[in-house]
């Protein structure tokens, strides 16, 4: 599964693990990704969205409705 938030665009970033001697190596920031589904009434059927928590909390701010618009306005299909 892609670290991708289809509602908000979040991904991973990228920096560095710092040791206690102060060796750096490459690591990865994921968001939390999660996989839901919500009901669109308009259309009358179910969406599978992946999304951060951030983006779930947005949902139930905004409802889903207006978020699927916002995730078309991106250019990503629903």
């Amino acid at each position: 599964m892609s670290a991708h938030c289809q509602l908000t665009g979040a991904k991973p970033g990228f920096g560095n693990q710092v040791s206690h001697s102060h060796r750096r190596t490459s690591r990865r920031f994921d968001p939390n990704i999660q996989r839901k589904r919500y009901w669109l009434p308009s259309e009358g059927r179910n969406v599978r969205l992946t999304l951060s928590a951030k983006a779930i909390k947005t949902i139930d701010a905004i409802g889903i409705e207006a978020a699927v618009a916002r995730i078309r306005a991106r250019g990503v299909n629903v």
